[in-house]
Order: structure tokens, then sequence, then C-alpha cells
């Protein structure tokens, strides 16, 4: 069971390992929630976009962690015509455990360094990335952190990962 075992990234790695690489945050410290709505009183005090994530499977079992802002609505039908691939439904409990070492309702962009084969699409909402600051579970739903869309982009591609940005709105329902 999932539950049982140790994330291989804890939130204090995570801390380290962009403390190493120069990539500046600020971190706040809330109840745990594991939704968007859930989060909305926790997130009227922190500044910046919050954001959400979904981790995703097409048909053909290739999988994908899109990252997008809380308010960027999208359908999985018009998701997988922008995506340019199969039909998709979400990623297993198990799946993702396996590929991004993260539990259900902790899912952020920073679990991509647990996929060290580089089976994971990471997709970032176009206009997530015009935002000055973008917020995200740091491995921990009881935290959010926050950091330039920049500084994303840099930790991203220290993976080994290339995130592609696209604009989501023909995925709007």
């Amino acid at each position: 069971m999932t539950d049982e075992k140790k994330l291989p990234v804890t939130p204090e790695i995570l801390f380290e390992h962009l403390e190493n690489l120069d990539i500046a945050f600020e971190l706040h410290h809330h109840e745990p929630f594991f939704t968007v709505e859930d989060g909305l009183e926790a997130e009227k005090d922190i500044p910046g976009t919050h954001c959400r994530n979904l981790f995703l499977r097409d048909k053909k079992k290739v999988m994908f962690l899109v990252v997008l802002a809380n308010e960027t609505k999208v359908d999985l039908k018009k998701l997988a015509d922008v995506l340019d691939c199969g039909r998709l439904s979400f990623g297993s409990a198990d799946r993702l455990w396996e590929n991004l070492g993260i539990r259900q309702g902790s899912v952020n962009p920073f679990c991509i360094m647990n996929d060290k084969c580089g089976a994971v699409r990471i997709i970032l909402d176009k206009d997530m990335m015009a935002a000055s600051r973008v917020n995200y579970h740091p491995m921990d739903n009881a935290m959010t952190l926050g950091l330039s869309p920049d500084d994303l982009i840099k930790f991203i591609q220290e993976t080994g990962h290339q995130p592609e940005i696209l604009d989501l709105s023909a995925a709007a329902p």
C-alpha cells in the first residue's frame, strides 16, 4: 500500500535541491487540503497564482502531468485533442506512486524529479506561466510553495525533462 511507503523526495530534500539550484521560494504552512475547493480559504492569504495538477494517461499508456492554474477549466476529451493524443483518463494511485513518487492530493510539478526514465510528459498551462508567481504543494498538502515561473522551468529542465507550455483554452468545457 502506497500510504505506508516513505516519500522518495521529502519536502526537506526538495527545499535543499531548490536552494542548490539558487531558486528563491516562499513557503507557507496551512491545514492540509486535497481539492481546490478545500484550499480556497487558506490560499486567500498566499500571494500568486494557485495551481492544480492532473496526472493523466492516454489509451496508448502515455502519461502526462498537466499543471494549470486553478481557474483554467479543461474537458479531458478536448484536452486530448490539444495534446494530440488518445483518449485521456486519470492515472491510478499506484501508477502515480510508481512514476512520480507522490500520493493523490499532493501531486505537484516538483515530483517530476522522481520520473527518472522520462516516462511522463509535463505540460504547463500558458496562462499560469504568465503569472509573476506560481504556487504548488511541495510534496506535502499542508504547505504551499511559491516561486517564479522561470524558476519552475529551470527546476524541471534540471530533472532532464522539457516542459511543454501550451495554451489550454481550446480544452475548455
